[in-house]
């Protein structure tokens, strides 16, 4: 018997859109977060910052989860929650805020996103994902902008921003936004499995709520800092909360259940350019043209490594020959 012929269903196209639009949503948050990091930073030490944005955070998030009536996540979900709650939402929001404070907003997320291609790592290593050429290509172009802008600001040339201090401490901001990398890498290969059993929504919540119940500690000195700072910096981290926390780490587990974890981290390099771009808009951090070149070279790199080979043609089999082949060419 002859098989049918049938039209393609319109339906799979539309999680594909959805999935970009999360990751563009998240890009865009995070990128935002660095320049807010610098401007809250400047009234609130980084472990109370992190403590208040997590709890702004943690109410949007359990708000929605009740509207949803999700409820609970499964038990094969919550040892990677707790992981990436502890580490990433805990660990990687004080580390970061640290650093930010010792170098500028765009240097701070150069540095940050070493983090993709050891995350690259531990995804092949131990959830078994490929390290296709162009990825590892493009995780490198990448990479050599962050060096590039590393080496504009130990020779003076990242800009004319209120960054000020002695090389020591350019030391320890770049040691503290490269310990953030790591976090930011485990944390999101701890994720990825949890997305097999939990919604995005779940994971995002209680790993953001363990990585309140993390920061606790600060909670003494949240209260006496918020009596003093200004309101401009407190809107400033509540956004932290509601915005790059809330709303861009739940499109990220969105997208992340959908997109290889590799793949997904090569994504967030536009993030430097970004914040470069920002930060001189908004806290007048002048990059000098070492820097700008680090930020091409990041961009480059997004591109090589979310690019496709050209596919070959197809060679047309005869209808009664079924052809699976074809759906599998159909990557997202």
């Amino acid at each position: 018997m002859t098989p049918q012929v049938t039209s393609p269903d319109p339906r799979p196209a539309a999680p594909g859109l959805l999935t970009v639009g999360a990751v563009c949503f998240t890009v865009l948050a995070w990128a935002s977060a660095f320049v807010s990091i610098r401007s809250a930073g400047a009234a609130y030490s980084p472990g109370p910052l992190a403590l208040g944005r997590l709890l702004a955070g943690s109410v949007v998030l359990v708000a929605l989860l009740l509207i949803r009536r999700e409820g609970l996540p499964p038990r094969g979900a919550r040892r990677g929650i707790v992981i990436s709650g502890v580490v990433w939402f805990g660990g990687y929001m004080v580390a970061l805020n640290w650093g930010e404070r010792l170098v500028d907003a765009g240097t701070a997320a150069l540095l940050v996103n070493v983090g993709p291609i050891l995350m690259a790592l531990l995804a092949a290593r131990l959830l078994g994902e490929g390290l296709p050429p162009r990825l590892l290509t493009g995780m490198l172009v990448s990479f050599a902008g962050a060096v590039v802008v590393g080496l504009s600001m130990s020779a003076g040339s990242s800009g004319s921003g209120d960054v000020e201090g002695s090389s020591g401490e350019l030391i320890g901001g770049v040691a503290l936004c490269l310990l953030a990398a790591v976090a930011y890498a485990v944390g999101v290969v701890s994720q990825k499995p949890a997305l097999s059993y939990g919604s995005p929504l779940q994971v995002t919540t209680f790993a953001c709520l363990i990585g309140t119940a993390v920061c606790l500690p600060f909670s003494g000195q949240l209260v006496s800092e918020a009596a003093d700072a200004p309101v401009s910096a407190t809107l400033n981290m509540v956004y932290l909360g509601v915005v790059p926390t809330a709303l861009a780490f739940t499109t990220w587990t969105y997208a992340l259940a959908r997109t290889p974890a590799g793949k997904m981290g090569a994504t967030t390099y536009a993030v430097p350019a970004i914040v470069v771009l920002l930060s001189w808009l908004f806290l007048d951090e002048v990059p000098g043209w070492l820097t700008l070149l680090g930020g091409a070279l990041c961009l480059a790199g997004v591109a090589v490594s979310r690019s496709r080979a050209r596919a070959r043609a197809a060679v047309r089999e005869p209808e009664t020959v079924p052809g699976p082949e074809r759906q599998e060419s159909a990557d997202c």
